[in-house]
């Protein structure tokens, strides 16, 4: 039996004047967790129960499906160097020497260690399906350490791998993960959304975060009552219909000077239009491995703000910047504030001047062809597919006080390709029902992902097929952030409490609270209620309760305040109702406070934490 007065557990009245988010605070106020330096936490008795309980909830779903590995969080910059990502980490990666002056890093993720293994030990494909699974300490050398547990740069991981012969062999490993996950996050007691999402630095295909919702996150998400959720990085909807202005003059685009407006909001006032009849042009540089910077410029509605995620992907580069002044005469020939498609456009596509209708100012177009005229120019034109169907548009004219109307996609223009880069707005319709969609903020939890050939590939593992033909086995990659998972608790909780108390509380799911109940004897110099409480909790923990006894000698306020900080889901009250065979039972995962027979509460209690758990 587990007695407060013998266990660590240095609470807080006050939290440190720096912890923001509610988790932070009550980790800290409960004595859950205390801070070493920047980003960096020493789990005390409390917080250490907690996550043992998740690692063992995590452990036991994942050995239905794969096998455990432990795998060394110091790793050799070969071995990275072999990927690539030795120099694509950047500064996240934490690097040092040996003395021997052999360079080596932290690992932040085992792609490359996992994959040496598979190259060096699978042979055939006999040995495939294989999924392999460690629960590791990772390092990230994390910029803006904040929000407690949530950036962190040390943190606690489960991260998993896929080896397949092929990709029907991924799609039922990433099957086998996601309900997998499923089972985690439900038998932990979140209410999670499964969104689609960007596979980020790991590279790889299809992906899938797995949210809370909570102000305290950093990443945006959208849902719907269809059931539709994708992280803003993926989001797609359906536009309502925009009605076109009526063309003026022959309806070709026609020059109008425009003198100092430069923004859209001064463009819409002098045209007298809706942000949705206008061009945007945002302009960037990024990078492909191996090549020089590349000049990337999207198009899209003037209501809508560019995707950098969803544009870095359709262009094929990483590391997007705006553009400078001199970087958009350069590539574009215009400068801010008045840049548009009709020019750059067409001579991305068609390598020269040849199709400009008449009219159109050439002496504009200057900046566009400066690159080598035998490579072709390659800067990247990508048009927002908001863009598709529209006709007599305001834009730009490449020409400082000048815009263009009467301009129309497809006719007047025609870029390098036509994608979804933009984000949604709240209240657009979903492409599944066609019901609004809402924004909020969310902390990830979990994120599976095909990596496909990335790291097999390159690092050179190969198997033989049924025919004895050497092939690249397909890789998949599952991770979970398991101190993630108890912050997400913690805010969901709050969150609730919040909004009923106006008060900093919560109440962990039993299966991850540090004890499920605490039985709380409001006077232990009362022998008739120290002796009541002492054999209550004995019977509660051979009945397999996680008990907590609290036997210290405070006052019962001290007492109740206690253990809600620590964020036990259920306390019972060993007080002065106990003359009549009665104790109090307090449910606060419920809001419900019922007295009980001493006799029949242990049978009560057990009911109520097997629902919980089911």
């Amino acid at each position: 039996m587990h007695r407060w007065s013998k266990l660590f557990i240095p609470t807080l009245r006050e939290a440190p004047a720096d912890a923001e988010v509610a988790s932070h605070k009550l980790l800290l106020r409960a004595g859950y967790i205390r801070q070493l330096g920047a980003g960096i936490y020493s789990y005390l008795p409390l917080g250490q129960r907690s996550l043992n309980k998740i690692v063992a909830i995590v452990r036991q779903e994942m050995d239905k499906i794969g096998q455990e590995f432990f795998l060394p969080a110091l790793n050799p910059a070969e071995i990275w160097e072999e990927s690539g990502r030795w120099t694509g980490m950047g500064d996240n990666m934490f690097r040092l020497k040996d003395r021997k002056g052999a360079s080596l890093c932290l690992a932040m993720t085992h792609e490359e260690v996992i994959t040496s293994i598979a190259r060096n030990e699978l042979r055939s494909y006999k040995q495939l399906p294989q999924i392999w699974y460690q629960i590791q300490t990772k390092f990230r050398d994390e910029p803006r350490p904040k929000s407690g547990l949530l950036r962190v740069r040390q943190f606690l991981m489960k991260d998993a791998y896929s080896f397949d012969l092929d990709a029907a062999g991924l799609d039922e490993s990433y099957k086998k993960n996601d309900a997998a996950y499923r089972a985690i996050f439900t038998r932990c007691g979140l209410e999670f959304v499964v969104v689609e999402a960007d596979s980020g630095a790991m590279g790889g295909s299809q992906s899938q975060e797995f949210m809370v919702y909570t102000e305290a996150g950093e990443d945006l998400i959208a849902s719907s009552a269809s059931g539709y959720a994708a992280n803003i990085e993926k989001a797609t909807s359906r536009l309502a219909p925009v009605a076109d202005l009526e063309p003026s003059g022959d309806g070709m685009p026609e020059l109008v000077y425009t003198p100092g407006k430069a923004s859209i909001a001064d463009v819409t006032a002098f045209f007298a239009i809706h942000a949705a009849q206008d061009i945007k042009c945002v302009a960037f540089m990024g990078t492909r491995s191996g090549e020089p910077l590349r000049p990337v410029v999207a198009f899209l509605r003037g209501d809508h703000q560019v995707n950098e995620t969803k544009l870095s992907a359709v262009a094929g580069v990483s590391d997007l910047r705006p553009m400078t002044g001199e970087e958009l005469a350069l590539h574009i020939g215009g400068p801010a504030g008045y840049l548009g498609p009709i020019g750059i456009a067409e001579v991305m596509t068609q390598g020269s001047l040849n199709g400009l209708k008449s009219g159109k100012p050439l002496d504009k177009l200057k900046g566009v062809l400066r690159e080598n005229p035998a490579e072709g120019l390659k800067t990247i034109v990508i048009m927002d597919s908001g863009l598709e169907g529209r006709k007599n548009l305001v834009c730009g004219a490449n020409t400082l006080d000048y815009h263009y109307r009467n301009v129309t996609p497809g006719r007047d223009f025609t870029p390098t390709m036509v994608a979804d880069i933009r984000n949604i707005n709240e209240g657009e319709l979903d492409p599944l029902g066609g019901e609004p969609l809402r924004l909020g903020k969310a902390v990830e939890i979990g994120h599976i992902f095909k990596l496909g050939y990335k790291y097999s590939q390159s690092m050179g593992a190969r198997v033989l097929d049924a025919n004895g033909k050497e092939v690249t086995p397909i890789m998949g990659c599952y991770g979970i952030g398991i101190e993630r998972i108890l912050t997400a608790a913690i805010e969901s909780s709050a969150a609730k409490f919040f909004a009923t108390t106006d008060a900093e509380q919560y109440a962990l799911p039993p299966a991850i609270a540090p004890f499920e109940v605490v039985v709380t004897i409001t006077n232990v110099r009362e022998p008739d209620l120290l002796e009541a409480g002492e054999k209550l909790a004995r019977l509660l923990e051979s009945a397999g309760v996680d008990v907590l006894l609290d036997d210290r000698d405070e006052r019962a306020g001290v007492k109740f305040k206690d253990a809600e900080l620590i964020g036990v889901p259920y306390r019972v009250n060993i007080g002065k109702k106990l003359a009549d065979g009665q104790v109090e039972l307090v449910d606060r995962l419920n809001g419900l406070t019922t007295s009980l027979p001493v006799d029949s509460l242990s049978e009560h209690l057990a009911s109520l934490l097997a629902a919980s758990k089911s």
